[in-house]
């Protein structure tokens, strides 16, 4: 299968060189049994190269079977996987099939991989190795033929240095590895995509497709789309429902852009290192943000405290400070401020950022895991983890 056929055939839009160079290493992949690791953020398409591999293989003709690791309970994630028994647990009311037995001379995507329990890594490294599982309750080993395409927006080299994931496995997942590019890594194949969503939407509803100017159409170029292709579809989508004037402005457009995130995130060493960094850099970033529109409640607070009749002045160098985060503040309300105790205070930690962003997301969403999950770009069990590990009371 040549390029362009696939791209036809599975709706891939696009010509960036990176792009293409990972769906080149797909299909030369595809006619062996090689497992598969496809890596990259979340939203740039991954689950598109599994099916690319499987089309391509001698296994066309068997089941294709995908499942989202990242949203099976930890408690019954074996089960699904690998079947059970009937009594092996409560509500075992018959035997069952799991997906590696389904999938049984075809091909199995494990999407969202990183977010495998570690009990359920040492089984998957079995089948690995050996073709072979152990339903839930059962002693009967079962052979079993597939091949093994998984996915991660994850950095498990950073989970394998913090003992969330075994390394022998990796090596074993990335016998293969694919990294799908970030859309802001392809941005010749952005305009493009844009117009295709608008035109999907303008056939759907019967309505005329919206277009760019074009200060809109650079606007649209530069953005960082920290949420890819997913992102970009939503803003096309938004806009073509919502705005009455078909032909878009830069200003029309920037409504529908996050601020923040506006404008490219410098990297490390100059490098793309977005993903290494993803979720925490993304907690770090909202907290900044947000921290911006506290100021002026922290004046408020400064005008109150002056009520409480401390008059210890405050230090030169903290009144600096002061001065600094109220960069609007007049000589007077600094003078308000020296009479707030001095106190030292401590440096909110890495944790601290993450916890608070995390509480606040729950909070919006009255406490739903789900939404807050999407809101901080991550999944419902990657959130439950951080619960946890930082202690946050729901």
């Amino acid at each position: 299968m040549d390029l362009l056929s696939i791209k036809q055939r599975f709706g891939i839009i696009g010509n960036s060189e990176l792009l293409n160079r990972a769906l080149e290493i797909a299909v030369r992949v595809a006619p062996t049994d090689l497992t598969v690791l496809v890596t990259g953020e979340s939203g740039v398409g991954k689950e598109f190269f599994p099916q690319v591999i499987h089309a391509a293989s001698a296994r066309k003709h068997n089941k294709y079977v995908a499942v989202n690791c990242g949203a099976i309970p930890e408690g019954t994630i074996d089960s699904e996987l690998f079947g059970h028994e009937k009594g092996a647990f409560t509500g075992a009311v018959e035997s069952r099939k799991g997906y590696f037995e389904e999938a049984d001379g075809g091909t199995i995507f494990l999407d969202e991989v990183g977010e495998l329990p570690l009990s359920t890594q040492v089984r998957l490294l079995r089948v690995l190795q050996t073709g072979e599982f152990i339903r839930v309750g059962s002693a009967k080993v079962i052979k079993t033929n597939v091949r093994v395409v998984a996915a991660t927006n994850n950095d498990l080299q950073r989970s394998i240095a913090e003992g969330r994931f075994r390394e022998d496995l990796y090596y074993r997942l990335a016998t293969v590895p694919i990294q799908v590019p970030a859309l802001r890594e392809r941005p010749e194949d952005i305009y493009l995509l844009f117009r295709k969503f608008a035109s999907d939407v303008a056939v759907q509803y019967r309505m005329p497709a919206i277009s760019l100017d074009s200060q809109a159409r650079d606007m649209l170029e530069r953005y960082h789309w920290r949420g890819n292709i997913r992102q970009l579809k939503n803003v096309a989508e938004q806009i073509s429902a919502i705005e009455p004037k078909r032909e878009i402005t830069a200003d029309i457009l920037a409504g529908y852009l996050t601020p923040e995130y506006r404008h490219n995130t410098p990297t490390l060493n100059g490098a793309a290192s977005f993903e290494d960094m993803n979720t925490e850099r993304e907690l770090l970033y909202k907290i900044l943000f947000d921290m911006r529109t506290d100021i002026n409640e922290v004046k408020r607070m400064l005008y109150e405290l002056r009520g409480y009749g401390v008059n210890q002045p405050m230090h030169s160098d903290s009144r600096k400070e002061v001065a600094a985060l109220l960069p609007s503040s007049s000589s007077r309300e600094v003078e308000y401020a020296e009479e707030v105790v001095d106190e030292p205070v401590q440096p909110a930690t890495k944790a601290d950022m993450q916890r608070e962003q995390i509480v606040r997301a729950l909070r919006r969403h009255g406490g739903s895991r789900r939404d807050a999950a999407a809101e901080l770009f991550m999944s419902e069990r990657t959130l439950y983890r951080r619960i946890k590990e930082l202690g946050i009371e729901e």
